[in-house]
């Protein structure tokens, strides 16, 4: 055992419907590798569904879970087994508006829990107004959606922010990233550090870190001034900029940035802006009930026939067309066929119903 005074914390994680296995799995192990490296059960988590029954994930695996949400409400008054983190696991979808999620993330608040939303949990914080004047990390395909439906919220692309009690990622392996923030916050960077070396991660993201650059297709760019132009054409999409303000903007000239374009990303800074437009046009068609016409306007389009035309030549659909496959996908449900995978009872660093104090 380390001579140290350890931190206990009891992580309550709710899986909604869709959830991302990735994220989920890369969250706890960061909890049981600190326990080992720690020699100690400083970290506990249970697992909480809507009903208490197994909750089948975006890659159709399914993980059963130790008690219902409404059980684990009534735990909040209960010492011993009072969480100190509640966290929502998302997918790739917004979960469903749910009163019950929303009056236990409340009671937490209240409580004075930490909050956090990983991957499309974020949506469920933002439904209660949680989240309001927050920085919130979100993935970039839920973002333009994310962006309209909560204004009051300040979303970034980022891996993971913290704010205060209100955390969030994006989700995929940067919930490993975000929980070992956990573990520097109770001890320090050499606990962590050994955390990762038992993970293999040979460097994990800080708060702010980008998700991504947007359609950089794998380039590596180390040209400050492009990577300015970049970030600018992200925040104006609704309402382009003439290339030869942005070039004034990075001490560039218009000859200058079409040069680095082309070197750097194999297109045109005006093409590169378009596909920047339609993506996000496509990421709200998929993701959002905005009307079609509301999304060209919103992503820099003058007509909705232009839009169309333009969308068709990159999709090889129309925009509606797209729409109404991506709702027959959500029908469908996951393409892979469930396996059920039991967590094997409650294990060292597991809290189940019949568990001790943590």
């Amino acid at each position: 055992m380390l001579a140290m005074k350890l931190a206990r914390r009891l992580f309550s994680l709710y899986l909604g419907p869709g959830f991302s296995l990735q994220a989920f799995s890369s969250a706890v192990e960061a909890l049981r590798l600190a326990n080992e490296v720690l020699e100690a059960e400083s970290y506990a988590w249970r697992i909480v569904s809507d009903d208490g029954r197994p909750v089948t994930s975006s890659c159709g695996l399914t993980i059963s879970v130790d008690t219902s949400l409404n059980e684990e409400r009534g735990l909040l008054g209960k010492m011993g087994l009072f969480p100190s983190v509640a966290v929502i696991c998302g997918g790739s979808h917004p979960l469903a508006e749910n009163r019950t999620l929303h009056g236990w993330l409340r009671q937490c608040r209240a409580r004075k829990l930490y909050l956090v939303g990983i991957a499309s949990g974020v949506f469920s914080i933002a439904q209660t107004g949680l989240a309001d004047g927050r920085r919130c990390a979100v993935h970039w395909e839920q973002f333009p959606s994310f962006v309209e439906q909560f204004p009051s919220v300040t979303a970034v692309q980022s891996a993971y922010e913290i704010d205060g009690d209100t955390c969030s990622c994006s989700g995929g392996d940067a919930a490993f990233d975000m929980f070992v923030q956990f573990v520097i916050e109770d001890y320090d960077t050499a606990i962590a550090s050994r955390v990762c070396e038992k993970a293999v991660v040979m460097r994990v993201r800080q708060p702010g870190d980008r998700q991504r650059l947007p359609l950089r297709a794998g380039a590596a760019i180390h040209h400050d001034g492009l990577l300015k132009i970049i970030e600018q054409m992200e925040r104006t999409l609704d309402e382009p900029v003439a290339l030869e303000d942005m070039a004034a903007s990075s001490c560039l000239s218009r000859r200058q940035v079409e040069r680095i374009f082309s070197k750097q990303i194999g297109r045109s800074p005006a093409r590169y802006y378009l596909e920047m437009r339609l993506e996000r046009a496509h990421l709200l068609i998929l993701n959002s009930q905005l009307p079609i016409v509301e999304i060209a306007m919103a992503c820099g389009f003058v007509s909705a026939s232009h839009f169309s035309k333009a969308y068709k030549e990159k999709y090889d659909m129309t925009p509606s067309d797209a729409r109404s496959e991506a709702i027959e996908r959500r029908r469908s449900g996951p393409a892979a066929r469930p396996v059920h995978f039991a967590h094997g009872g409650y294990e060292a660093g597991r809290l189940g119903k019949h568990s001790q104090s943590a």
